[in-house]
């Protein structure tokens, strides 16, 4: 069995938390690894604290938060989707060494400035002028079982989070192991061709739709057992 690792898997808008990664976090655990899924605020079991003021500097803070409480080190840390914003913040404000192993699943890859505004070519049609932004379901494609579980747990999201820019200063770049992973669809293409361009970057592709934790959690936990090393 492989060293112990922890990993912090963090899930992107809308929806997440434990449920979210239950079929990952169960197939890490098996292979000896802690694993945590924290709940962003504002979402899903932290719904009732959605009108504090939450936006992408509070995302940023949960998880270097619950990092730095649980003593954290040597980790992988794991984003997906809107999360790629969250976790480019984190490596910002923790102290190096303690990513061992970043991975983007399926998310967005910022650079200095940039809010996800920016960078999602379709936000504008999604958000329109609502705020908080109601959560979307066609992520789910033909999967109506999908489709149907998205409407049961999706949390309206702030609208703050999604226009906020991030500020980088390269730490996400001097993090040792970076892997990128594309699902299917092409809002994300750009941001895999980016990595896929690096060779300071892992690529990987899932055969499945936007939530490979939800349609294909086996072969999403075998991905970031690659990314450990």
């Amino acid at each position: 069995m492989a060293k112990e690792t922890t990993f912090v898997l963090v899930h992107g808008a809308w929806w997440g938390g434990d449920w979210f990664w239950r079929g990952v976090a169960d197939r890490l655990r098996a292979e000896g690894h802690r694993v945590f899924t924290p709940m962003l605020t504002g979402l899903g079991s932290r719904a009732h604290l959605k009108d504090c003021g939450v936006d992408l500097s509070l995302h940023i803070l949960d998880i270097v938060k619950l990092i730095e409480w649980e003593a954290l080190t040597d980790i992988v840390l794991v984003g997906h989707s809107y999360a790629g914003m969250v976790v480019s913040g984190a490596a910002e404000k923790l102290p190096e060494g303690t990513i061992r192993s970043i991975v983007f699943l399926d998310a967005f890859l910022p650079e200095n400035g940039e809010a996800l505004a920016d960078i999602a070519s379709n936000f504008k049609d999604l958000a329109g002028d609502h705020d908080p932004v109601p959560p979307p379901v066609f992520f789910a494609g033909d999967n109506e079982a999908l489709k149907a579980i998205l409407e049961k747990r999706g949390s309206p999201q702030s609208r703050a989070c999604f226009e906020e820019p991030v500020v980088l200063t390269g730490a996400r770049e001097r993090i040792a192991i970076k892997t990128y992973v594309l699902a299917q669809g092409p809002v994300f293409l750009p941001f895999y061709e980016k990595a896929k361009a690096d060779p300071g970057w892992r690529t990987e592709t899932i055969d499945c739709a936007h939530f490979p934790m939800l349609e294909a959690p086996e072969e999403t936990a075998e991905i970031l057992l690659r990314a450990m090393e």
